[in-house]
């Protein structure tokens, strides 16, 4: 399967839609801001009750909006600076205390992921109102620079979730199916390779297609083999579903977006 070969941006910004409406969904049934795993609203500020729903709301709404194609670049943008601020940033301090590459770096590197993942979404679509040439209408309109930041957001996570699995193999390892063929350790061994190899893979321009393609396909097959089981076990699962499905839908959108530069490259020639 190449990419060029079929409409990966189209197939990766449905799934990331369909992802951001189901984390918003969450929103209201956890009353918890979830998008991202941030941290708990603090105890000493009041309006916390409100904030869950009033911001699944806005997911909801945003992921319909890309999926509709109905002012989708300014719906996904709104959906990385609510990741990226709620989220992206409440995680620093956490990380300050927490262990190097312990879970709490997971959650971080899920809202990096899903804040330059949905700048990359929103590259995809026509830029907005360019009449206007105000700063923030040329920040909003950024397109190469959105996919960059996608690009790298995505491969810190991999190359991180990737030596996670040599530091937790247990743990993951317990996450795999026992009807899945093969030896679990094997497995978790072999998809942290692959995970650190994708993140690599995304940082060098040359081999960018590839990794966002191979990676995206990877994390797609976890989404049924390994997060749809699970959906139901615990709060921490059901949330995971959805993730998996939005970091494949990244991929795939970066996946494009490299083949496209690539066939630019190779006309200018």
């Amino acid at each position: 399967m190449q990419a060029d070969r079929i409409d990966t941006p189209r197939v990766g910004r449905a799934f990331f839609a369909i992802a951001l409406i189901g984390l918003g969904i969450e929103h209201f049934i956890f009353g918890e801001f979830v998008t991202g795993r941030a941290p708990a609203w603090p105890e000493s500020i009041p309006g916390g009750a409100i904030w869950a729903p009033l911001t699944g709301l806005a997911f909801a709404v945003a992921g319909a909006a890309v999926l509709l194609g109905r002012r989708a670049r300014s719906a996904a943008i709104l959906a990385a600076v609510l990741i990226g601020a709620w989220a992206l940033l409440r995680h620093i301090p956490v990380l300050a205390a927490a262990a190097f590459l312990s879970p709490a770096w997971t959650g971080a590197g899920k809202a990096l992921t899903l804040t330059g993942g949905a700048l990359a979404i929103a590259a995809t679509f026509p830029a907005t109102d360019i009449s206007r040439r105000t700063t923030l209408r040329k920040l909003t309109n950024l397109r190469g620079e959105f996919m960059v930041a996608g690009r790298l957001c995505l491969g810190v996570f991999l190359v991180i979730t990737g030596i996670q699995h040599f530091k937790y193999t247990t743990f993951v390892a317990s996450l795999i199916p026992a009807w899945f063929p093969g030896n679990a350790v094997s497995w978790t061994y072999f998809a942290g390779v692959a995970l650190i190899a994708g993140g690599i893979g995304l940082f060098i321009p040359r081999t960018a297609r590839l990794a966002a393609l191979l990676s995206g396909l990877m994390v797609f097959s976890w989404f049924w083999i390994v997060h749809i089981p699970r959906t139901f076990v615990s709060v921490s699962d059901s949330i995971a579903v959805f993730e998996a499905l939005a970091v494949s839908g990244i991929a795939f959108v970066l996946a494009g977006h490299s083949s496209e530069d690539e066939r630019q490259r190779r006309d200018s020639l």
